[in-house]
């Protein structure tokens, strides 16, 4: 069984991952980050529900120890009632604390409180809510055991030569300004692999990614098309179905090695390649090229 979220569910949101993380709840694509505002200036607070439903309970939960986050928190679990096709099923939302409890009725885009940072992320991890959801007869409080999730809207893939423009750092990242999003607040887009799909995931520092609207573009979990996963020549790994385990490679930024790229879908202005790169220094305005190398070679 697998939830599929409409264009009305993902509204709110000006980008979203499936596997973009290093935590199980994402493996297969069994959970989902949705990212109110930009990824890569704000800090928003902003806590737009995705889901209409009845909060069924909230509560504080441990979080790994991280010097720049707190080690707790917060769990929301919504109890779905429509429209389909989520209705009866449980919601179970990380990284907001509440201002809701529970037997509070929300409808779909209603806050849910403010979203906040938390020891499961890394420091180039921008505030989002992380979303899975569960039948009646499941656990809703294992972190893992979510169903699969499929998006019922439209993943444009952009072809990415792999050179851009940095446009924006931070003490971890640096963006560049492409591939550019053709229509800013229309599709959602995606970094486009060589011979379709759009990317999804932290490559390579987190084990696998995903690869999204792939084969008959209809997002679906089946995929009956050649499993090695390229871009611009350059292998990344091998696809079951659409989620890719890396193959150990290194991406690197003008020859050099960096941490990687962290890849999703967006529909917002600021979209274009992000270099995680906690151990270099880029300038806005320079110039990069981007491959992916065997680590044997790097």
């Amino acid at each position: 069984m697998a939830v599929t979220l409409t264009e009305a569910a993902l509204a709110k949101y000006a980008r979203v991952s499936l596997y973009n993380s290093p935590y199980p709840a994402h493996d297969g694509g069994c959970a989902i980050d949705l990212y109110p505002g930009t990824l890569i200036d704000g800090r928003t607070t902003a806590a737009p529900s995705p889901v209409a439903g009845t909060v069924r309970e909230t509560r504080t939960v441990r979080a790994p120890p991280k010097p720049y986050a707190p080690e707790h928190d917060h769990l929301i679990l919504v109890d779905c009632d429509g429209p389909t096709p989520l209705e009866g099923l449980t919601a179970r939302i990380l990284h907001v604390d509440p201002a809701v409890e529970a037997g509070d009725r929300v409808e779909r885009g209603d806050s849910l409180g403010r979203l906040v940072r938390a020891g499961f992320f890394a420091p180039w991890v921008d505030n989002h809510l992380h979303v899975g959801f569960r039948r009646s007869d499941q656990n809703p409080y294992r972190a893992s055991g979510s169903l699969p999730i499929e998006l019922e809207v439209p993943i444009r893939p952009l072809e990415w030569d792999g050179t851009g423009q940095v446009v924006s750092t931070g003490e971890t990242y640096a963006a560049l300004d492409s591939p550019a999003h053709p229509a800013p607040g229309t599709d959602f887009v995606g970094v486009a692999a060589d011979g379709g799909g759009v990317l999804d995931g932290g490559l390579p520092h987190y084990d696998g990614g995903g690869l999204l609207e792939r084969g008959d573009g209809s997002g679906s979990l089946e995929a009956d098309t050649e499993p090695v996963v390229s871009l611009n020549g350059d292998r990344l790994g091998v696809a079951d179905g659409r989620t890719i385990a890396w193959d150990d490679v290194t991406v690197t930024a003008n020859g050099e090695p960096i941490t990687g790229l962290s890849l999703f879908c967006a529909r917002d202005a600021d979209f274009g390649a992000k270099l995680i790169c906690p151990e270099r220094t880029f300038e806005r305005g320079e110039r990069v090229q981007v491959r992916v190398r065997s680590s044997e070679q790097v």
